[in-house]
C-alpha cells in the first residue's frame, strides 16, 4: 500500500495545516513559508501587512508584471463576547457557518498564549430540530474564569480554529490516486502549489517569461487586505490566485484530477486571454482544465481588481467538494495544478 504521505504536496500541507492561522493572525504560518522559501535559496521579503513574496526576473525583462497569489489565512470564529460565567459567544470569521463545523473542540488564541475549549451548542434533548442553526445556539466553555481568560489575552476579536489532531489529512479509497480530505485545503494547498513552484524554479534553473511575483498573502477571507496593499504597490497587469475551485450543484465539475479555473465570480469577469494561456498551459502538460462560474465567491484576484490594482485577473487551483468543511480533492489534482503553474509562468508574457 502507498504511503501518500510521503507525496510532496501532502507532506507539506501536513506541515502548514498544523499551524492555526486565521485572518489577521498568520504571523506563524507566514514564518514557516519564509524558512520553505529560504530552504531553496531564494530571498523572501515581507511588507507591513503582512505579505510574504519573492520577486523573479522575467526573460523578457520589459514584459509587464504579473503576481500570483495564494492566501495564508484561514476561516474560523471570533470571540463575540465573554460572558460572566467565562463562557464565550463567537461569530464567523471569514464566512465559516456554524453547520459545517458543529460540535468539537478547538483552539482559542488569546493574545498572550492559546487555549482549548469546546464549541458546544447544548442540550440536545427536547431542542426544536427544524430550527436554522445560526451562531447565536453555540458558545465555547473554556473552563476558565474571566480573569483565566484575561491572562490568556482572551478578548472580543480573539478568533478560533479547530484543533490540529482533527485537521487531517485523511484518505478515502484506495490505489495509487485516491480522495484526499482535511479541515479546509482554502488555502494552504495553493500556498503548497507556489512553494513547490519556486522550488521547481529553482532546482531547475527555469525563468518566468515576465517579471513575477510569487505572494503569500494575508486576510483574504476578509476582504483581500493583503493583496490590496501588495498590487496597489506593486502595479501588477495580471493577478492570479492560487486558491481552490468549490464544487456548487450548478457547475459541473468533477473530482477526476483536473484543475479547475474560473471564469467568473461575484466580483469580476475573468479574463478571456488569460484563460486561453492557462488552457494552452494544461494542453502542453497533457490535462484539460475545468471552467467554472460563481456568483457567491471571490478570490484575491478577483478583489484586487476589482479597486482597479490590476487590469487582467485569473483564478486556478484543485477542485474541492466541501468548501468551507472538511473538503475533499483527487491526489493527483495538487501535480497537476502545479504542472499548469511551471508552464504558465514560462510562457505568459502579458498583454
Amino acid at each position: 500500500m502507498e504511503n501518500h504521505l510521503e507525496h510532496p504536496a501532502v507532506a507539506l500541507f501536513r506541515k502548514l495545516i498544523a499551524v492555526p492561522a486565521p485572518s489577521s493572525r498568520e504571523s506563524d504560518l507566514a514564518a514557516i513559508v519564509r524558512f520553505e522559501i529560504e530552504k531553496t535559496g531564494l530571498v523572501p521579503e515581507s511588507d507591513a501587512a503582512g505579505n510574504i513574496f519573492v520577486r523573479l526576473e522575467g526573460s523578457d525583462p520589459h514584459a509587464p508584471l504579473t503576481v500570483i497569489a495564494a492566501h495564508m489565512d484561514e476561516i474560523g470564529m471570533a470571540v463575540k463576547t465573554i460572558n460572566p460565567d467565562g463562557t464565550i459567544n463567537v461569530e464567523s470569521l471569514g464566512g465559516l457557518h456554524p453547520w459545517k463545523i458543529g460540535e468539537r473542540p478547538v483552539t482559542l488564541l488569546g493574545d498572550n498564549y492559546p487555549i482549548t475549549a469546546i464549541l458546544s451548542a447544548g442540550a440536545g434533548h427536547g431542542a426544536d430540530s427544524s430550527k436554522p442553526v445560526s451562531w447565536t445556539d453555540f458558545k465555547l466553555i473554556t473552563g476558565l474564569n474571566l480573569q483565566q481568560l484575561t491572562d490568556a489575552g482572551i478578548r472580543p476579536g480573539s478568533p478560533a480554529v479547530p484543533v490540529t489532531t482533527e485537521r487531517g489529512p485523511f484518505f478515502l479509497g484506495s490505489g495509487s490516486d485516491p480522495l484526499v480530505a482535511a479541515w479546509t485545503f482554502d488555502d494552504r494547498m495553493g500556498v503548497v502549489a507556489l512553494l513547490r513552484l519556486l522550488k521547481d524554479i529553482k532546482e531547475n534553473n527555469l525563468k518566468p517569461l515576465s517579471p513575477t511575483i510569487i505572494a503569500f498573502t494575508v486576510q483574504e477571507e476578509l476582504g483581500g487586505h493583503g493583496i490590496k496593499t501588495l498590487s496597489v504597490k506593486e502595479k501588477p497587469q495580471s493577478i492570479i490566485a492560487v486558491d481552490g475551485c468549490p464544487m456548487p450543484s450548478y457547475a459541473g465539475l468533477a473530482l477526476d484530477g483536473k484543475p479547475g479555473i474560473w471564469t467568473r465570480d461575484r466580483l469580476a469577469i475573468y479574463d478571456p486571454r488569460l484563460l486561453a494561456a492557462f488552457e494552452n498551459s494544461a494542453k502542453l502538460c497533457r490535462t484539460e482544465l475545468q471552467q467554472a462560474s460563481f456568483t457567491s465567491t471571490a478570490s484575491d484576484a478577483s478583489m484586487a481588481c476589482s479597486i482597479g490594482a490590476a487590469a487582467l485577473c485569473a483564478t486556478i487551483g484543485h477542485v474541492r467538494e466541501n468548501s468551507h468543511g472538511y473538503e475533499i480533492a483527487r491526489l493527483s489534482v495538487f501535480d497537476n495544478v502545479l504542472k499548469v503553474l511551471v508552464n504558465f509562468v514560462q510562457t505568459w508574457r502579458g498583454v
